[in-house]
């Protein structure tokens, strides 16, 4: 019944925001009107505020407001109304309520498929004008401290984004109109206790085969242990898919695509791990696989990079009991690598007034953008920085330089990250898409669990999916 329910929740939020493009949906609202560069640019001297939804806690908002004020500097005309909604499915929520009377805010930070969801009414703004080689390339603005430069990226800037990163705002639709810029952002490591493995000579795994070698010969060792933690199904599903080239879901045509050969014998597989003890979940486990590493009940662990202060162990008498290790996860192929992007981007709602839309803009470019926020935003949050020119931080610089597997293992976690920027890859973004993690994670847990065979695991995630989206 509450997967009932929760797929009528989402047909009512489709069908609200597919109607309020014509008529609004309760308010009668018209659709908003495509943004057109105004005559002159951006108007330095009209006030214009502008509202930014985002789920940020305390520190991060210090974080955020302190470059706000900075920004303020640069254009004193702007002001900036930033509302800590809740969590993302709040932020979510909200927004399609207000799209549906007419009363969006300016820019959300949010996931990937509720930007999708939001577009199901076309409120979201296309950023493609902005790019360097887009049609308001040649257009400038001069801030408060008379420095003029273009209004939108220049080559140089979109060149400084992580391209994986900067590439997800594509991940919508045809792929030809980007609507959101990168954040911050994570993705899954491989944790492993690094004087364990050091101590009985072990190689760590580069690849799946060579993780069932190492989990196989720590069983040996210590038979009562679980050698690793999974914290994701639902991720290890996908990049399984991504690693293997198989199928997964599409933004057009057939949405769901898993059931595949392919998929299933990698499941298959996996099953046969899990019967002989090599590996456990989260779900599964009811918490966290970082608890399990710390206290040394599991030697590897593979979880987020922003998590990584939660795989630092307690002190005993003052000493760390080992040292932690990270590294990239397992490949299909080492040669061709391939690894998981996550996390929240920012996006820019279409208003009637296309100075709110310009105010927006300049904000979104200046937060993405700035070295200082990136470097500052993501010491706070554990998140990586969408910028490879970060490093120019010298503060950021010595602490990942100082990276460590005790104190500062979140700049080691940071460190890889960075150096595996190219691997980076995101799967398509549409109404559904995070039905389809669910799913697929789902089924992972019931063939682990023996709850289901593989066949009925597939077939049964494959009509969830599809009853979900009508």
């Amino acid at each position: 019944m509450k997967k009932k329910i929760g797929a009528i929740v989402l047909a009512c939020m489709m069908s609200c925001l597919s109607f309020v493009s014509l008529v609004g949906c309760g308010g009668g609202n018209k659709k908003v009107k495509d943004f057109v560069m105004p005559d002159g640019g951006f108007d330095t001297t009209k006030k214009v505020e502008i509202t930014f939804y985002h789920t940020m806690g305390a520190d991060l908002r210090k974080v955020l407001t302190d470059y706000i004020a900075e920004f303020n500097e640069l254009y004193p005309n702007i002001k900036v109304t930033e509302d800590a909604i809740g969590k993302y499915e709040d932020v979510r929520d909200q927004i399609v309520t207000e799209i549906n009377a007419g009363k969006q805010p300016d820019l959300a930070y949010c996931y990937p498929d509720h930007v999708a969801l939001f577009n199901q009414s076309n409120s979201v703004l296309s950023l493609n004008g902005f790019l360097p080689d887009g049609e308001y390339k040649d257009v400038t603005v001069t801030n408060a401290k008379g420095e003029t430069e273009p209004i939108g990226f220049t080559q140089e800037q979109k060149d400084a984004f992580i391209q994986g990163y900067y590439n997800e705002g594509f991940q919508f639709g045809d792929g030809k109109n980007m609507y959101t810029l990168p954040f911050s952002k994570s993705t899954e490591v491989l944790y492993y206790n690094k004087t364990f493995f050091e101590t009985n000579n072990l190689k760590v795994p580069t690849t799946w085969d060579e993780m069932e070698e190492v989990c196989a010969k720590i069983k040996e060792l210590v038979p009562s242990c679980t050698p690793l933690g999974y914290d994701s199904e639902a991720n290890w599903f996908i990049t399984m898919c991504e690693q293997s080239g198989s199928a997964y879901t599409s933004s057009n045509g057939k949405l769901f695509r898993f059931d595949n050969k392919t998929n299933r014998e990698f499941v298959t597989r996996f099953k046969g791990w899990y019967d002989k003890g090599y590996f456990t979940t989260q779900n599964i486990n009811k918490t966290y696989t970082s608890n399990l590493f710390k206290a040394q009940t599991s030697y590897m662990c593979i979880g987020s990079s922003a998590g990584a202060k939660n795989q630092i162990p307690a002190r005993v008498d003052g000493e760390y009991p080992f040292e932690v290790g990270i590294t990239s996860v397992p490949q299909v192929n080492p040669e061709n690598p391939k690894v998981i992007s996550q996390g929240p981007s920012i996006c820019i709602f279409k208003q009637n007034d296309p100075q709110r839309v310009l105010a927006s803009w300049l904000l979104a470019k200046f937060l993405t953008t700035n070295i200082g926020f990136q470097a500052q935003f993501s010491s706070v949050s554990g998140y990586v920085p969408v910028l490879t020119t970060v490093t120019e931080n010298k503060t950021y610089s010595d602490n990942l330089n100082a990276a460590n597997g005790y104190e500062k293992t979140p700049f080691l976690a940071a460190k890889v990250c960075m150096e595996q920027a190219s691997a980076y890859y995101t799967s398509p973004a549409f109404v559904g898409s995070s039905k389809a993690r669910d799913e697929v994670g789902n089924l992972m847990q019931a063939v682990f669990t023996n709850s289901k065979t593989v066949d009925a695991a597939f077939k049964d995630a494959i009509e969830e999916c599809e009853y979900f989206v009508g």
